[in-house]
This record gives C-alpha cells, structure tokens and sequence, in this order.
C-alpha cells in the first residue's frame, strides 16, 4: 500500500525529459563570472537539471494539447537511443573540459587550481540534487491534482484545471514571499537587532569627547551597534596621517547613527546633522555622505585612503539601516536603505546649501555595493541641479540601479558596457581594476562621478533579461578577467549568473564584488582632486595600503 502510494506521488521519470535536464546540466558546466567549487557546481548543475526536465514536461504537455503528431513504436526507441548517446557523450566531454575551464578562470583571479578528483563529486552532488527537485515537483503537481479534484466537484473540468494552477501557484506564492519568507527576514533582522544590543563585551565607549559614541556624543554608544563602533573607533589619526604625508594633520571626523539609535529614517538622519554639528564637521575642507552596505558596515578600504588625502581635514558621516547582509537586505528589505539614504542626504545637504558657499566643506557622497544603490537614489536631479554637491564616488553599483542604468545606456557608442565612456568624460567616468578613471577627452566639469566597477562583479552585471536572452556585456569581447568560453544560453545563464551573485562576495580582493582599497585610491582622488596630490602619493599610499595599514587598507568589500 505505502509503495503504491508513493509511486503515485513519484510518478514515472520520462525519459526524453531526462536527457533535455543532462543537457541542461552540461551547459551549467561551462565557466561563468566566478570560479565555482565541486560543490556548488554540483548544486547547480542539479537544479539546471532540475528546469530543464520541468522544461521538457512543459513541452510535452503543449504538444499533447495541440495534438500534434507523436512518434511510437520501433522509430521512437531507435531515435531516443540515438539522442540519449550524443547527450551522453557530450556530457561526459563537458564535464572533462569544465575543469580545464574553471582552472583557467581561476588563474585570471590568482586562485590556486582545482582538483581533478571534484568530478565525482560534482555528479554526485548533481544527481542527489536533481532527485530533490524532482521529488519537490511530484509533490506539487500531486498537491495540484487534489486541488482540482475539489474544483470538479462544483465546476466543468476545463474550468477547473485553470483555477487549479491559479490556485496552487497564488498559494505557492503566498506560503513562501508573504509567509515563510517574511517570517524569517523579520526573524533575521530582529535576532541582528537583539544580538546588537547585548554589549556586555563591547569596548567601552571612546574617551575623547569630539569622538561619536562619547560621554560628549548627541549619539548612545550602546544603541550604535558593532559596524558601526569599528568604524568610529578605528582609521588613521592625525599622527599616522602626519607620518605619511610630511605635513600637519587634524584627526578625521567619523560620525555614525546606529539603526537602534532612532525609530525612523528621519530621526536617525537629524541625530547625525546635529552630531556632524557638535562636531564641527561643516568647518573641515571635506564632508562625505556614505551609504553603509547592508549590515551597517563601513569598508575600511574606501574610507581610510581619502582621509589620508586630505590631511584628516575630512567629515564623513553614515547611517546604518538594516541588520542583514546586502544580498538579503537587496532582495528583501530594499526600501530601508533607499528611505535611511534620503532622509539622510535631504537633511545634511539641506542645512549645507544654507551656509555661505566660500564658508562650507565641499560636499560628496559615497557608496559601495547596496549602499551605492541607496545612495543613487538619493541623490536626485533636484539635488544635482539646485545648489548641486561637488561629486559623487560609487562603487560595486547594484545591477537593479536606475541611475546606474541610465548612465550606462548614455556610454558612447563603440565603448565597452564593463567600462564605459560617457560624453567627453567632464562629469561622469568609470574606473575598475585596470584604470583609475584618469583618462578621459576632457577635463573634469564643476562636478565629479565615478562609479568603480569590476568587470567579473555579478552584483553590477547580473541581468534579469539573461533567461531568455544575453547581456549587453557578453555580445563584447570577454574582459580580462572573465572566461573566454562564457557562452549564453537561455535559462542556464540565468542560474549561473544567479549563482555567481551568491558567490561573488568571497572572491579574491579585487574580483568580483570584493572591492580593493587599492582600487578606491585613484577614484578617490579624481573625484575629491586633494589639494598637492601628485602621482607619487597616489603610489606612496597604494603601497602603504599593500603593507597593511591597520586592516582598512587590505580589507576587501563585503
């Protein structure tokens, strides 16, 4: 009785359905942005093998639908014969070549090769995979078929065979998004939020009253959180920027609101204004307005070079609106950081355009990864155009950015989508690994943009559009760093390309989204143009960056 009742819910494996998932598989096998190990090729392969059996099933149900002609008998078995052995062939050549594949796109990002050995784990790993999925989608369509069991009690079968997908897909959707998935996220950001609060093992606050978090501070250390007190307890002093530059040096102002430290965007935005105020922030030469990354974190690398620059004659200020990493606040708890970025650039930019302009420091903002999204959309035309900030510097720009978009569909023609060029290059430029956004046709304008992005950062080109069709980036020829067999192919790319996003942020520092203070110095400097910079800083300051300054410097973006 139980076998015949799972059989039932297993359901016969097709086998014209199976060999389009071996394809499938195979093509997961081909290199994409990011190295990928034994075991998340073996995930993936599996769940590409996954769709593309559903993709056959989809078919197939069509083609019985339209009552289109089906091939029987000796004809079928001896065509399907022949099918089943080039797929296997093939995916047996994929699979020998994908490690040559993966081992030379590891050693464009210095990473030590492969094992040989991981091919059998990755079919292992792919096939047990597979199973899940396959099982998960018997359960489904069994859930489907109760479903409209009940509807043909009360309404004709076609009717009810509509409303049964409706049906089982609305509550899909609504156990998962509106249910699981809103329970956890909530569940995440209130334990992050908890976990903040337990400071028995925190440092004491800074015993220096200009410092935020002090005795002196309009900000409570105890509600400020960990990214948020590393950040202000740690970068170059005046001394360390002395040692280094040869000249005098004030100590940089690093002013930071904890999400616990307001209950609305614009509270947490006025505590920093009066904060920055207390501190005498709108008397430095230089004042950024930095958007953290999702769980509040500051990158040491993008912070500490530019007050080195600048003789510590520098304010930056930043407000932390979420609990979560960046991959799960962009996807679920998007609107914080847009509305925390907002509410922050509306308030300092709106009591500094009323301060005499000969009289106040020179305004920029600043980003990396989903805090460069929140800090683009902050940043709006108004704001560019009525008593407009001096610059803007992001890095890692997201892929769903609107004004990231917009811009990059302005580049010229004959430029390359990874590394654009917009207009004569007055007012906007890029930078990557290999240029520092230095070189353009013309000087810079009144204002300054650079957006710092890695051509094998998934985060920036990841496309929704690759399920069906291929990114502007992969009609070009491949960048340095990424694999000259990247081949599109419609839905896999898609997996793939999903898969390097979850990857991407423990990449070697300087590929895919980990960003290098290497790389931030020489946008740094176009953008804020310190005053008696030379070249030679530009290399003093990377190689003191290299030898590890404090950690800020080799610390690469999360």
């Amino acid at each position: 009785m139980t076998r015949t009742i799972l059989s039932r819910i297993i359901g016969p494996l097709s086998v014209p359905c199976l060999l389009l998932g071996l394809l499938f598989f195979a093509a997961s096998l081909t290199p994409s942005l990011i190295p990928r190990g034994p075991e998340v090729q073996g995930i993936l392969g599996g769940l590409v093998m996954g769709v593309g059996y559903l993709a056959g099933v989809i078919v197939a149900l069509l083609w019985r639908a339209a009552d289109l002609p089906v091939l029987s008998g000796r004809p079928a078995r001896a065509l399907t014969g022949l099918i089943a052995a080039g797929i296997v062939v093939l995916f047996l050549w994929v699979l020998g070549s994908s490690l040559i594949w993966q081992n030379d796109l590891r050693a464009k990002m210095n990473m030590e090769p492969a094992d040989g050995l991981n091919l059998a784990r990755i079919l292992v790993l792919g096939l047990a995979t597979f199973a899940a999925t396959f099982l998960l989608g018997r359960l489904v369509a069994s859930f489907f078929r109760l479903v409209r069991a009940w509807f043909y009690r009360v309404m004709p079968p076609r009717r009810a065979n509509v409303l049964g997908v409706i049906a089982v897909a609305a509550i899909l959707f609504v156990a998962t998004r509106d249910g699981i998935v809103d329970r956890v996220v909530v569940a995440l950001d209130e334990s992050y939020e908890a976990a903040q609060a337990l400071f028995d093992r925190a440092p004491p606050p800074p015993a220096d009253p200009r410092r935020t978090g002090s005795a002196a501070s309009l900000v409570d250390w105890t509600a400020i959180g960990a990214p948020g007190r590393d950040y202000i307890t740690s970068g170059p002093d005046a001394a360390a920027i002395s040692a280094f530059t040869g000249r005098p040096a004030l100590d940089p102002i690093r002013v930071y609101v904890g999400r616990a430290n307001g209950d609305t965007p614009r509270e947490r935005a006025e505590l920093a204004l009066a904060e920055l105020q207390r501190q005498g922030a709108f008397e430095r030469k230089v004042l950024i307005l930095a958007s953290p990354t999702g769980t509040g974190w500051m990158d040491p690398g993008a912070v500490d070079p530019v007050e080195f620059m600048h003789d510590g004659d520098i304010a930056t200020v930043a407000v932390q609106y979420s609990y979560l990493q960046s991959p799960l606040a962009l996807i679920l708890e998007t609107n914080s950081g847009l509305d925390q970025a907002v509410a922050l650039q509306d308030v300092v930019h709106g009591y500094w355009k009323t301060l005499p302009p000969e009289a106040r420091p020179r305004l920029y903002v600043h980003g990396l990864s989903l805090g460069a999204w929140s800090s683009m959309h902050a940043t709006n035309l108004f704001r560019l155009l009525d008593d407009p900030i001096d610059g803007a510097f992001w890095a890692g720009p997201p892929f769903p950015s609107a004004f990231w978009k917009y811009v990059q569909n302005q580049r010229n023609p004959g430029s390359r989508w990874v590394l654009p060029e917009i207009g004569d290059g007055s007012l906007v430029r890029y930078a990557s690994h290999v240029a520092d956004a230095s070189q353009a046709q013309s000087d810079w304008g009144a204002m300054r943009i650079v957006f710092l992005q890695y051509s094998s950062d998934p985060v920036v080109f990841y496309d929704p559009a690759s399920l069906w069709r291929a990114p502007p980036w992969m009609r070009e020829p491949p960048a340095p760093d990424m694999s000259e067999h990247f081949v599109f192919m419609p839905i896999v790319t898609q997996f793939q390309l999903a898969m390097d996003l979850a990857l991407s942020f423990g990449s070697p520092p300087g590929y895919g989204h980990a960003y290098f203070a290497r790389d931030y110095i020489g946008p740094w400097v176009q953008v804020t143009a310190p005053e008696g910079w030379t070249a030679a800083d530009t290399t003093r300051l990377i190689a003191l960056c290299d030898g590890g300054f404090g950690e800020g410097c080799v610390t690469a973006g999360q």
